[in-house]
């Protein structure tokens, strides 16, 4: 019996459908805590990181580039985002907006911290597990090994 789901289709995903999937949860994990508390709190930090970590299970090998890149993005952006719509969730709404995305990433930089070590440490463990790092490394980046 084969198993499909959810584990079955683990790191076969493309990199669109996994950005825009991380963009969806991550404006989810706001949206949620803005109703609930009126603010980001250790909720949308937590959502944070397991949502790094589960992008980087999803991912297909060949666009780990695109997925390494996704956390500091995906906060900035998201921030950027909410400081237009919710400017009092992540900073003073006497704040600009460029102001404001600055306060909310200093105020989650350790989320960003760990969610960012954790997807490319996931990423790295990737790669190794199927040997050789360094030649896998060669390999994604399309050189020759020497």
């Amino acid at each position: 019996m084969t198993r499909t789901g959810a584990f079955g289709q683990a790191g076969q995903e493309p990199g669109r459908q996994v950005v825009l999937l991380g963009v969806a949860l991550t404006l989810t994990a706001v949206a949620v805590d803005v109703l609930l508390v009126g603010s980001l709190t250790l909720f949308f930090d937590l959502c944070f990181m397991a949502l790094c970590l589960g992008l980087a299970a999803l991912v297909r090998r060949q666009d780990f580039y695109l997925v390494a890149l996704l956390p500091p993005v995906l906060m900035v952006a998201v921030f950027a985002f909410v400081s237009l719509v919710a400017r009092d969730a992540i900073a003073d709404p006497r704040d600009s907006v460029l102001q404001a995305v600055v306060s909310g990433v200093a105020t989650h930089g350790i989320a960003l911290f760990v969610g960012y070590a954790l997807c490319l440490g996931w990423l790295a463990w990737r790669l190794h597990r199927k040997g050789d790092l360094v030649s896998e490394l060669e390999h994604e980046l399309g050189q020759p090994a020497r």
